[in-house]
């Protein structure tokens, strides 16, 4: 057998997400690009803000010298400040640059995240709905992926989460906006998960880390505000990237953030920038740390996609769907109308 069984089952069992884009792509090869309608990845089809690209000639105008090196593995202290500094800025609380570390997208993070906190057996819990890559984000380490299902709101069954978090429950995803429901989960629930997460980790005399999954942050409509999860919880870790808010997610650049007043901050940083080099990430693209430096109080316009809800929610109510009109994200989640056939 060429390749690892436990690999080969977990690509029989990957994304028909994925397969559909694969099929997509070579469908617009045969038929015409203007001939297929591609519903599978969420690809912004917006194009960057201006500033980016102002940003990249002036980069390539003005070389940075030794912008091409290698660096320190967290990312250039410059970048990590200006992030720092955003993210401080957008939720009140005393972001450093000692904090943060510059990833591969929210991905690399994510991954980061998952290999420095759990040993083999370790349980990472996913709220449902989720995007399905965090299973195998969970695989990849030998932890344990646990789901926790929701209502007919999407909102996360609280109940069932506490029956489920045990002794070797390390972390609780948390993805807000959601994808693929496009729910943002309010403070209040916020509030009370985090009481949840603080009595289970006593209970159990371990830390329970919530990982919030953030690259839809800025993708909110109808003049909602983005409830932090860091007010309410401070063993709370930022995972999240530009893909969304830039429109650059096949330039791979994100980061971790830990809450400023997590005890643990500095020793999960030293393990973060560890993994983020032995798992091969190394470092995040320095081009893109160059360009984002300067970027981040800028987002694509969301007004397009806000435009693109509303049309289709129209049709697709009027057309008898049940379907939720999504708060943040770019997603539209209908209840089928054919039950399950996989």
């Amino acid at each position: 057998m060429a390749i690892a069984s436990n690999v080969r089952q977990h690509m029989e069992n990957s994304s028909w997400i994925r397969r559909m884009f694969e099929l997509g792509i070579a469908l617009k090869r045969e038929r015409g690009e203007e001939n297929v309608f591609d519903l599978s990845l969420g690809n912004p089809v917006v194009e960057p803000p201006s500033e980016f690209f102002d940003a990249l000639r002036s980069l390539a105008d003005t070389p940075v010298p030794g912008a091409h090196r290698y660096m320190p593995n967290a990312g250039y202290p410059e970048t990590r400040q200006a992030v720092a500094d955003s993210l401080a800025e957008e939720s009140g609380l005393p972001y450093g640059a000692q904090h943060v570390l510059m990833t591969c997208g929210a991905a690399a993070a994510l991954n980061v995240a998952i290999r420095s906190l759990c040993d083999p057996g370790d349980e990472v819990v996913i709220l449902t709905p989720y995007f399905a890559e965090y299973l195998f984000y969970a695989y990849n380490y030998g932890a344990t992926p646990i789901v926790v299902g929701c209502g007919d709101d999407f909102t996360p069954d609280l109940d069932e989460l506490e029956r489920k978090l045990t002794p070797r429950s390390r972390i609780v995803i948390l993805n807000s906006p959601n994808n693929p429901s496009g729910v943002i989960y309010p403070q209040s629930f916020i509030a009370e998960l985090a009481a949840l997460l603080r009595r289970k980790s006593e209970e159990h005399g371990t830390a329970i880390y919530l990982v919030s999954d953030e690259p839809y942050r800025r993708i909110i409509y109808d003049g909602l505000a983005y409830p932090f999860p860091q007010h309410e919880y401070e063993r709370t870790i930022t995972a999240t990237s530009h893909a969304k808010d830039l429109a650059l997610p096949g330039d791979r650049i994100g980061y971790l953030a830990v809450h400023p007043a997590c005890e643990e901050a500095g020793e999960l940083l030293d393990a973060f920038v560890f993994c983020n080099r032995v798992l091969g990430f190394v470092n995040a693209p320095a081009i893109m740390q160059h360009l984002v430096r300067g970027l981040q109080r800028v987002t694509v316009d969301v007004s397009d996609y806000q435009a693109k809800r509303d049309y289709l929610c129209g049709v697709l109510t009027s057309a008898g769907y049940n379907v939720r009109k999504p708060e943040g994200a770019f997603y539209l989640f209908p209840q089928s109308p054919v039950e399950d056939e996989m």
